[in-house]
C-alpha cells in the first residue's frame, strides 16, 4: 500500500472523501510506518466513512468489527465450532484411529476455527490486504481495549490451542470513538491520533457536492449554511456531516431546488434527531435561519 501524499489525496476524493491535509497526512503516515490510526470526533464527521473510502482507494477488504458494551473474543476475534469438533470426535473414537494428541491436533486445527473480524484481518492466509475498522471502540468494556493491545502492537493474535497468529502483510487499522467515556493511554501510544472537526462551511459544501451531485448549487449550499447555522444553537445533539448529506439528499428526492420553509418543517427529524431539539428550534427561531440560510446562500 505504498503511495504518495498526493496520490492518496487523489484516491480518496476518487471516492468522493473530502479529507484536508491534516487527515491526509495522519492516514498516510499510518500506512507508511504500518501504525493503527485512532479518530476521534463527534459522531458525523466521516471517521467511519474514511475506513470505507481507504478500503476503496487501496483496493483492500473492509473488515468491519462494531464495538458494544459486552463485546467478547469469541464476537471479535475467534470461535471454535464445538458442533462440529463433537461430531468429528464421535467419528474419531468409533474408528479408533487416532490417539488422544492426535484428536487434539485435529480438533483444534484451521478447518474448526471461526474467524471474527479481527482475526479475519490477520489471517496469514489473506489473498488481498485489508482495512481493519475497529468501530466505536468507547462503547466497549475496559477489558477488551486490554485484548487489543497486542493486536495493534504486534498485528497478532494469541490462540492458545494453536499458539501465534500473526500478520504476513500487516491491515490498515482505523479504530474511531465518540468519546462517550475515555479510552485507555496504553491503546492510544499504540497509535496514531486524529481529532476530526466539523467542517468548515467550504469544506462541508465541498463534501455534499461530492456526495450528492444530483443537488442544485442553491439548494446544496442553503442546506450547508444552515446546518452550520444549526451547529451553533444549543442542541442536545448537533448534526453532524451525515445528517447534512442526508437533508439534501431527501430534497432532491422530494425536487426540491432551493430551501422552504414547508420542506424545512417536513424533513427535520432527518437533521434534528431529538424531540426536545426539534421543538426547541422550531417556530420564529427556525423561519429565521431558513430566511438567513436562504439570504446568505
Amino acid at each position: 500500500m505504498q503511495h504518495s501524499l498526493a496520490d492518496l489525496r487523489q484516491r480518496l476524493a476518487d471516492q468522493h472523501y473530502v479529507a484536508d491535509q491534516g487527515l491526509a497526512i495522519s492516514l498516510f503516515l499510518a500506512l507508511r510506518l504500518g501504525r493503527p490510526l485512532f479518530l476521534e470526533g463527534e459522531a458525523g464527521v466521516g471517521k467511519t466513512s474514511l475506513a470505507a473510502a481507504a478500503a476503496a482507494a487501496l483496493d483492500a477488504d473492509l473488515i468491519r468489527l462494531q464495538c458494544y458494551e459486552g463485546l467478547d473474543i469469541s464476537h471479535a476475534v475467534y470461535e471454535w465450532d464445538y458442533a462440529r469438533q463433537l461430531l468429528e470426535l464421535r467419528i474419531l473414537d468409533a474408528a479408533g484411529a487416532l490417539s488422544r494428541e492426535d484428536a487434539h491436533r485435529e480438533l483444534y486445527s484451521d478447518s474448526f476455527l471461526i474467524k471474527r473480524p479481527l482475526l479475519q484481518a490477520i489471517d496469514p492466509a489473506r489473498s488481498r490486504p485489508a482495512v481493519l475498522l475497529i468501530d466505536e471502540i468507547d462503547r466497549a468494556d475496559e477489558e477488551f481495549e486490554g485484548y487489543l493491545l497486542e493486536l495493534l502492537a504486534e498485528f497478532q493474535i494469541t490462540i492458545p490451542e494453536l499458539g501465534t497468529v500473526r500478520a504476513k502483510e500487516p491491515p490498515l487499522v482505523i479504530l474511531t470513538s465518540n468519546r462517550t467515556r475515555e479510552v485507555h493511554d496504553a491503546l492510544k501510544r499504540r497509535c496514531l491520533y486524529q481529532w476530526i472537526e466539523y467542517p468548515s462551511f467550504e469544506k462541508e459544501l465541498a463534501i455534499v457536492r461530492a456526495r450528492v451531485p444530483g443537488a442544485s448549487a442553491r439548494l446544496a449550499e442553503q442546506i450547508t449554511t444552515l446546518v452550520q447555522s444549526l451547529r451553533r444553537q444549543e442542541l442536545y445533539k448537533l448534526p453532524g456531516v451525515s445528517e447534512t448529506i442526508d437533508w439534501v439528499t431527501a430534497l432532491v428526492a422530494l425536487d426540491r431546488q432551493a430551501l422552504d420553509p414547508d420542506a424545512v418543517n417536513q424533513t427535520l427529524g432527518i437533521v434534528l434527531k431529538t424531540k426536545e431539539d426539534q421543538e426547541s428550534i422550531r417556530g420564529e427561531k427556525l423561519t429565521s435561519l431558513v430566511s438567513l440560510a436562504v439570504t446568505q446562500a
